[in-house]
């Protein structure tokens, strides 16, 4: 089967299409938002009952984005902005018809804010229409932050910055004040401030989206480009701040083997502000206790499957630290302080991150201790970028894994072409990423890899394609690859009609073309293909969703795959045709139902998977989640089953007071794995972390389960500043 050319076809097909369909990105007057500066003490309590508040100017020019384009708001919205030398205040006025069918159900910080009422702002306080401070709160007082660089194409939810909200709720909507510390943001040292600024409402039960500028399908708040202006700022304090976040940590651990041992550390983060647009982060024994644990995954492919990074001093910086090399990823920050799944203490680092004009530049250094099953290891990162025109980069990385007598390393380049005017305001972007590395014990020491991508995300029309490479030789130690020694083709269209004449759909979409194929980078034979045809999906305006998937695929094994103890499947080439329907409600429901199923060949044999999931929200203090999965397979050796349950519970008993029991089992391993989990943050900065993890098996027949494993642990993490 020759799948290059009709991938070639295709694609051409698609960039035709989508060319031929453009509109432009709306915009409205006023788009221009002055700051007053005021010298009156605001109180942080939802009110605004201020009298600077009542003189300041406000902007309520709010449009449709969904369910209506172009549309009216239903509901008022006003917005203004005051500041004094050291912090901003925002003070936002959610009016609303019919304030008891507001939907809040989220209290904790950084709560998951698609499934209710919101507010959002996107704040480009470097003023170059491509990077930005995302804040989200809804009416509970809840806050979610994020950093967005590359003009949306990259998102940091991990990112926590120091900033304030009180929200109200009344008989006339919800209102709210936010207080964000200038030493929050990083900013030019012009003496007068011009920013970017965006709004966004959602009104979950209306299924009603709303923006202040750029309400186009084909744009999102996070586009900081067809953002507004916000100005007046002047004469704001230059600070030279010193953050400390010092730590104390106490345990207890306790094995089946072995008897109880305690654990007690101490450690400090130091973050120096060389000035608003650079930052200096030093680390000393920095500790992970109050993560979650990782879920267990059941991997039925013969590849390695990636976990994510969970860690909160790797997470905050990501985004300087991506690569755009696709699947071969040349940074994985889990290869630092993790060693086969064991923690390998960290002794310290430093951290360099800056914007200097259109230059971006971060640099990291961490050692890590030598233990009994890992040799002391130092690794070093540098990242830099360069933008050009408007949305366009390049850059380059430079990755090292320095040992006593070994080292590997990783280089590579970049370049991204982006726009989002092309036909009009249609979205685009072609870019490509080089890579190499070099293994000093290794007989073939260098190695490479390539990526070339385009990408066309719009609402009507959706188009990608790509080629990566990663060569024989390429060796990222400090990355992750999931498979040696291979090419990978792609290419996915997505068309998303609206038909007016369905007045219960929102949208329908098809997908023709979704393929991934492999061929091994030596014999050029295929190694593994993936395609899915999607002859319909249905998302309804009340918020429930439907999906049918047509699946073919393939797996050309060259050695015999053990699956599972006793179950071989024999060397070949097999290929598969499987079907896949998936439902699931409004997840802003207080009772939240989805389900799916996917049938079909599988290798020599045949497999189904169901799954199910059903979420309770009874009030905003606390959500319930059950999930079941059952994969099924039958192979002429004989068939095995695998389930898999899982449950979380949430609560919040305030913004700042919260935590989660998670607790899963699968019947593949036999394994238990409970968590729970407490935060408690007495100001933004800080937080007491407690957190117990226990580790079971179902392995003893004479028993319904018994513990293995059991791991307490207390964290303590202070902040302040020094100016």
């Amino acid at each position: 089967m020759k799948l290059r050319p009709a991938f070639q076809a295709v694609f051409a097909a698609a960039l035709l299409t989508a060319l031929a369909v453009f509109s432009f990105a709306q915009h409205s007057l006023p788009d221009t938002l002055k700051a007053v500066k005021t010298g009156a003490a605001i109180k942080l309590d939802g009110v605004l009952d201020e009298a600077d508040w009542a003189k300041a100017p406000r902007i309520s020019n709010f449009t449709q984005r969904e369910l209506n384009e172009n549309m009216p708001v239903t509901e008022k919205t006003e917005v203004s902005v005051l500041y004094t030398a050291t912090e901003m205040y925002i003070g936002v006025w959610c009016y609303d018809s019919e304030p008891d069918k507001i939907i809040a159900q989220k209290m904790k910080w950084d709560f998951e804010y698609g499934n209710e009422d919101n507010f959002e702002i996107a704040l480009d306080t470097y003023g170059d229409k491509r990077n930005a401070y995302l804040f989200i709160i809804n009416p509970n007082g809840a806050q979610y932050d994020a950093l967005v660089t590359d003009n949306s194409r990259k998102l940091n939810a991990d990112w926590n910055g120091v900033w304030y909200v009180a929200a109200k709720r009344t008989d006339q909507g919800w209102f709210a004040e936010i207080k964000i510390p200038f030493s929050t943001l990083k900013f030019s040292a012009a003496n007068e401030q011009t920013w970017g600024i965006n709004f966004e409402r959602n009104i979950r039960r209306k299924r009603e989206q709303v923006l202040w500028q750029g309400w186009s399908r084909d744009s999102m708040l996070v586009q900081v480009n067809r953002a507004g202006t916000l100005t007046g700022l002047q004469d704001l304090t230059r600070m030279r701040i010193f953050e400390f976040r010092p730590y104390a940590l106490a345990g207890v651990e306790k094995t089946i083997q072995m008897p109880a041992s305690t654990v007690g550390n101490i450690g400090l983060d130091f973050n120096y502000l060389i000035n608003p647009t650079v930052k200096l982060d030093f680390t000393v024994l920095p500790d992970f206790a109050q993560v979650e644990s990782d879920q267990m995954i059941v991997n039925l492919t013969r590849f390695s499957i990636s976990l994510p990074e969970k860690r909160q001093f790797y997470l905050e910086a990501q985004n300087f630290f991506d690569f755009p090399l696709g699947k071969a990823r040349p940074f994985y920050s889990r290869r630092i302080g993790i060693y086969q799944g064991e923690q390998t203490p960290v002794l310290g680092g430093a951290r360099f991150l800056g914007k200097m004009g259109g230059t971006t530049l971060g640099i990291m250094v961490l050692q890590t201790e030598s233990t009994d099953t890992a040799k002391a290891t130092n690794f070093s990162l540098v990242r830099y970028k360069q933008d050009l025109g408007e949305q366009s980069s390049i850059g380059a990385l430079a990755i090292g894994a320095a040992q006593s007598g070994r080292f590997n390393g990783t280089g590579g380049v970049d370049a991204l072409y982006s726009t989002s005017k092309l036909f009009g305001n249609k979205n685009f972007q072609i870019g490509g990423a080089f890579a190499a590395t070099y293994t000093s014990d290794r007989a073939a020491a260098v190695g490479s890899a390539q990526r070339l991508f385009v990408n066309l995300p719009n609402d009507l029309m959706e188009i990608s394609a790509s080629w990566e490479r990663a060569g024989k030789d390429f060796n990222p130690e400090v990355g992750f690859l999931s498979r040696p020694s291979y090419q990978i083709y792609t290419a996915k269209w997505r068309i998303n009609p609206r038909p007016d004449f369905l007045p219960w759909v929102q949208k329908l979409q098809f997908k023709p073309i979704d393929i991934n194929y492999y061929i091994d980078d030596v014999t050029h034979q295929m190694q593994s293909v993936y395609m899915e045809f999607r002859p319909l999906a249905v998302f309804f305006k009340s918020g429930e969703t439907l999906e049918i998937n047509i699946q073919r695929n393939a797996e050309d094994l060259t050695e015999d795959f053990e699956i599972r103890p006793g179950h071989v499947i024999p060397t070949g080439r097999y290929w598969t045709n499987r079907g896949e329907i998936q439902f699931s409600t409004f997840d802003g429901r207080p009772l939240v139902f989805g389900t799916g199923i996917n049938w079909g060949k599988f290798y020599d044999g045949s497999s189904t998977e169901w799954d199910a999931q059903f979420t309770w929200k009874p009030n905003k203090y606390y959500a319930l989640n059950l999930a079941y999965q059952r994969t099924d397979i039958r192979l002429p050796d004989g068939g095995f089953a695998i389930d898999e349950v899982v449950g979380r519970m949430n609560f919040s008993l305030n913004p700042r007071l919260y935590g989660a029991v998670f607790a899963q089992w699968n019947n593949d391993e036999n394994k238990i794995l409970f968590n729970f989990r407490v935060t408690w943050i007495p100001k933004p900065g800080a937080a007491l972390y407690f957190v117990l993890n226990q580790f079971g098996d179902t392995l003893d027949p004479h028993q319904n389960w018994r513990l293995t494993k059991t791991v307490a642990m207390l964290k303590f993490v202070w902040y302040f500043s020094l100016p």
